[in-house]
């Protein structure tokens, strides 16, 4: 009992997870980034998801885009992930975001044009360390390579019938600080969110993954588009890599030198 005591009385704390990032390298990895993708967006936001294989995310992009993952190397799981589609790749199978918006005024950055896109993170590991990882990731990948644009769509729920998300984009866009892209780089959604069918003045929480891209200096591209399947209003959203702020990059992206 006097040893229960003590435990009670000084309870031990859990470790904290050790986590690591580095590119899927086999089949198998990536197939544990598609399971945890089908548990965040089927599990947790109701989303359609066709599959071959029950409790796998996965479609015709999956084999041509590498594949970014974080994981607790103290239990082996894969608790982040990103997919990365680079421009190589991209003139082979097209952009994800092609199906959602007309990207013709992107044409022209299409050759170090990275499309990032089904970024999720475990719901126990939802914290900066596990974001500042994917960024770093994602930054170091863009280094490598020498890439100079992410381009993706940044999904806001529409759990509320889409008024939250139209009050966001209308604070965003046309908000005293805008952070709309010039009109060289604007995109134009092919299913529309009705903007003007919605309310545009409720109080919205911006999700954390824009959050980081806009205070990373990201542009916003255009007017939201909706993805029935995800039930989402998806934001295009555009960073070009020489805009990126050097406080923000060596927080959470990693050294540049």
């Amino acid at each position: 009992m006097d040893a229960l005591n003590k435990l009670l009385q000084h309870p031990i704390k859990p470790a904290r997870p050790k986590l690591s990032v580095g590119l899927a390298q086999d089949k198998d990895a990536i197939l544990e980034a598609q399971r945890l993708r089908y548990r965040v967006f089927a599990g947790e936001m109701g989303a359609k998801l066709p599959s071959r294989i029950p409790g796998v995310d996965e479609d015709i992009f999956d084999r041509w885009c590498d594949h970014l993952l974080v994981r607790d190397d103290n239990s082996g799981e894969v608790v982040g992930t990103y997919r990365i589609l680079s421009p190589v790749n991209a003139r082979r199978v097209g952009y994800y975001s092609e199906g959602e918006f007309d990207l013709t005024r992107l044409q022209h950055l299409r050759p170090r044009l990275v499309e990032i896109g089904r970024s999720c993170v475990h719901p126990d590991y939802r914290t900066g360390a596990t974001i500042a990882l994917l960024w770093q990731g994602l930054s170091q990948y863009m280094r490598d390579n020498g890439y100079d644009y992410l381009m993706g769509c940044a999904s806001i729920s529409m759990a509320d019938g889409g008024h939250g998300a139209a009050s966001l984009y209308h604070r965003l866009a046309l908000g005293e600080k805008s952070c709309l892209s010039p009109l060289e780089y604007r995109v134009f959604p092919r299913c529309p969110l009705p903007l003007e069918a919605l309310r545009q003045d409720v109080p919205a929480e911006l999700p954390p993954l824009i959050k980081g891209y806009l205070r990373a200096g990201a542009w916003i591209c255009g007017e939201p588009a909706w993805d029935p399947d995800f039930n989402t209003a998806d934001l295009p959203i555009l960073l070009s890599m020489a805009r990126v702020d050097s406080r923000y990059a060596k927080h959470f992206m990693g050294s540049r030198d």
